[in-house]
């Protein structure tokens, strides 16, 4: 028998070695995954079939709870409060950080563009329960928001940002787009320093100014690091739950409840587990239908 055939042999004798040795490896994490992550799930998704208190005895009442969901005013409200938080905790940090990593790109190198990148990024490294307590603080009725309106005469406009009826909701999307926007700004700058300047130089011998630079060539460039950006802020906003508490408790009424504190006030004040976990099913399915378009268009747009 030939030495390329016995090795050949040789090799498929140790390929379902390797295999279960790979496995092995992967065994730590992969239970971990499955007691921690898809166990919780799939309790979560059985639970939200239940009428249950989280201690007496369950009853089964299928699909009730969902349709609770679309039919109570207050579970509904709180997931539309959420999608209007897209647009403070997506639209802004993403446009904004656009513009400020597009200004600041062509000093990215200096001191000035250092200390730039540290301040837009600072909010990220404070916890947001102090960045609640903070923007609790300056929005207040004797708040620095109000002290600033009263200085420049336009006392008439101050009232309790986090208080009101009509402000409450901007209140704590201003908040959440203070927090994300130097996020996005930095993934934006990353992604714009990897743009080639040939392309800058032959654009400008073309005539190209700076905004018809940007839309023909930082802005396809930066396809998968906005995809990026939106798909981060997007989850944020749908899933968000600690500046929301701080900062209004849900409040006033239920102009601030979203769907992350509806369930944590459901699940642990009103002791209604499977009407909670129905809601948590609804947001995964959201935060899914939401997330995969997005995660779709920037693979297409990188092959």
């Amino acid at each position: 028998m030939s030495a390329p055939v016995e090795g050949r042999r040789a090799r498929r004798a140790r390929r379902p070695r390797a295999i279960w040795l790979g496995w092995l490896f992967a065994a730590p994490a992969v239970i971990m995954y499955a007691t921690f992550v898809l166990r919780p799930l799939l309790l979560t998704v059985q639970y939200s079939l239940y009428d249950w208190n989280g201690i007496g005895a369950s009853t089964w009442v299928g699909l009730d709870n969902y349709r609770r969901l679309l039919t109570d005013e207050d579970l509904f409200s709180s997931i539309l409060h959420a999608f209007e938080l897209i647009i403070f905790f997506s639209g802004i940090p993403v446009v904004l950080g656009l513009f400020v990593a597009a200004t600041i790109r062509d000093i990215a190198q200096s001191r000035l563009a250092v200390i730039a990148r540290t301040v837009l990024f600072l909010p990220q490294v404070i916890p947001l329960v102090a960045a609640g307590i903070m923007w609790s603080w300056l929005l207040s009725t004797t708040g620095t928001a109000n002290e600033l309106l009263s200085a420049v005469g336009l006392g008439d406009l101050t009232r309790a940002w986090l208080g009101d009826f009509d402000t409450a909701l901007p209140a704590v999307g201003v908040i959440g787009a203070w927090v994300l926007v130097g996020l996005c700004t930095l993934l934006l700058l990353a992604g714009m320093s990897k743009i080639d300047p040939s392309l800058y130089e032959a654009a400008r011998l073309d005539g190209a100014g700076p905004i018809r630079e940007f839309l023909s060539i930082t802005l396809p460039s930066l396809r998968q690091e906005i995809g990026v950006c939106v798909t981060v802020t997007v989850i944020a906003a749908l899933a968000s739950f600690d500046i929301v508490y701080i900062a209004t408790q849900g409040g006033p009424g239920n102009t601030t409840m979203v769907p992350g504190l509806e369930i944590y006030y459901l699940a642990f004040s009103e002791r209604e587990v499977g009407m909670a976990s129905a809601l948590a099913v609804a947001l995964i399915v959201l935060v899914l239908a939401c997330v995969l378009p997005i995660q779709r268009f920037t693979r297409d747009g990188s092959r």
